[in-house]
């Protein structure tokens, strides 16, 4: 990867009227009617479904993988497989493959609409979290009080199986929850005044499930009888709270912006005034005290906000991004006081802005002086800004994507630094323009990086790169000036290569 002779030649390129996901070598396009390999050289189309109606639209999706060293009851179990849910309430397992149904649950009636996958624990523990619940406009107006905000079903993955499902009562958690959501074990309820309270998930439910029940098993409940996961039945909410659990924590942050990492435990939040957007407490889970140096504030003039989140490689570092600089911080004792904890600076990354675009004065060729009225945002499009940073895990890297745009052209770079020192490996152009106004993801996957971009009138694209590592000719095809393009129809789709 880091040789001098190794580069990313832009392979090909696809456009889409629907939004495009990707997930391990694999593309999704047309709401995962059509999945492609990016993993060939040239794109090999896996599988294509025929269009699907409104009504099997695919909400969201999670891909599964098979766990090392289980003994798993089916064959298909051992290889990947795509976790779908449709607008009509069915779970379903696709073989990553094929698109084959491997797997099929109802989940619920019309009474309750599904709308989001998450992992509590990543491929072990999956939650699925309904939209929020809303009476209908004459229903409200007669003065009828909705109690039930979401309800949430709990599988165990592979084998897939049914923990329980439970709801979200106003009466239980009060009237202002916002929103909810499982992680780690942990039941997160975000309420409106900006406060957010934790509560032990698994202890929840132990505590309150009235009765287990299985897959595929018949049932009678609630004066119903029928089948587990099977239609018209679903799902029986055999987690009953009847009362407020045990609080484990809460805190108040803005915007229910709250997290918790680091070693000791730590938590962030920014206080819960706007005038604080920007600013981050860094305090011990334990006492709640502020540690030393944890007020970090980056005191950027910027459209787009600075961010801060605790480092993904489980190091208990945090890494807090602003337009022209990447902190990466660290929590260690305080010398002579093993009690208190400090944040300190591991290392940093500085924006490339040696083309001095905020200089006060400009001299002209003739020689004239102009002076500027206003001074440039930290984020203005001229300077290097910026906008993506991620962690591969794999490969112990941290990655970054920075933009600066000259007249209408945008030019992005995907720069590669060491994980543990911030020292830049490898930096790669990305080709295509990018422009600030529209949204983006990167992702870099073993010797793939794929740009995803989102136009107005919605209008998405995809780039592929792929790693070669011949030099000279290959440093023709992957020159900004190269303009030959060729076209190839796979599948009803067309693909455009460079």
């Amino acid at each position: 990867l880091f040789q001098e002779s190794t580069k990313f030649k832009n392979v090909w390129t696809t456009h889409s009227a629907s939004p495009i996901a990707y997930e391990r070598g694999r593309i999704y396009l047309d709401n995962y009617q059509c999945c492609i390999s990016s993993i060939a050289r040239e794109p090999r189309i896996l599988y294509q479904k025929p269009k699907c109606s409104k009504s099997e639209k695919i909400e969201d999706a999670l891909l599964l993988e098979c766990p090392l060293g289980e003994m798993l009851p089916s064959p298909s179990d051992y290889k990947s497989s795509l976790i779908v849910l449709t607008v009509q309430n069915w779970l379903l397992r696709l073989s990553a493959d094929s698109g084959e149904i491997l797997e099929k649950i109802y989940l619920a009636g019309s009474g309750c609409k599904f709308r989001y996958l998450s992992w509590d624990t990543p491929q072990e523990v999956m939650v699925v979290k309904s939209a929020q619940n809303k009476l209908p406009a004459a229903a409200r107006q007669a003065g009828i009080q909705q109690s039930v905000l979401f309800y949430l079903a709990v599988f165990q993955v592979l084998p897939l199986s049914f923990i329980g499902m439970l709801e979200i009562n106003k009466k239980i958690f009060g009237h202002s929850v916002t929103d909810v959501a499982v992680s780690n074990g942990i039941l997160i309820v975000m309420y409106s005044m900006g406060l957010v309270r934790l509560y032990n998930f698994q202890a929840i439910c132990e505590q309150f499930m009235e009765q287990p029940f299985a897959l595929g098993h018949e049932f009678s409940w609630n004066g119903q009888v029928g089948v587990v996961g099977k239609y018209p039945f679903g799902l029986p909410c055999n987690i009953k709270i009847t009362d407020t659990p045990p609080l484990l924590f809460e805190a108040s942050s803005l915007e229910n912006a709250f997290q918790i990492g680091g070693y000791p435990w730590h938590y962030i939040i920014t206080p819960n005034k706007k005038k604080h957007k920007g600013v981050f407490h860094i305090c011990s889970l334990k006492d709640n005290a502020l540690a030393k140096n944890g007020i970090q504030d980056m005191k950027c003039c910027s459209l787009e906000p600075d961010w801060i989140y605790f480092h993904p490689d489980m190091s208990g570092r945090i890494i807090h991004v602003g337009p022209n600089l990447i902190k990466v911080l660290k929590l260690k004792e305080v010398k002579n006081n093993a009690d208190q904890v400090e944040v300190a600076e591991d290392f940093t990354i500085v924006a490339n802005r040696e083309n001095c675009a905020n200089n006060a004065v400009t001299v002209t060729a003739s020689g004239r002086v102009v002076k500027k009225r206003l001074n440039l945002l930290d984020d203005d499009p001229e300077q290097e800004t910026f906008k993506i940073v991620d962690y591969e895990d794999e490969l112990d890297l941290l990655s970054t994507v920075a933009v600066t745009e000259i007249g209408a052209d945008g030019k992005a770079h995907l720069d590669f630094h060491c994980n543990d020192h911030g020292i830049l490996l490898k930096s790669i152009p990305l080709l295509e323009s990018w422009d600030v106004t529209y949204s983006h993801e990167v992702y870099f996957d073993k010797d793939l990086i794929l740009h995803m971009e989102q136009k107005p009138n919605r209008r998405f694209s995809c780039y592929v790169y792929q790693m070669v590592c011949d030099t000279a000719k290959e440093d023709e095809c992957s020159s900004p000036h190269r303009t030959e393009r060729a076209f190839c129809k796979k599948g009803g789709r067309i693909f455009e290569y460079l």
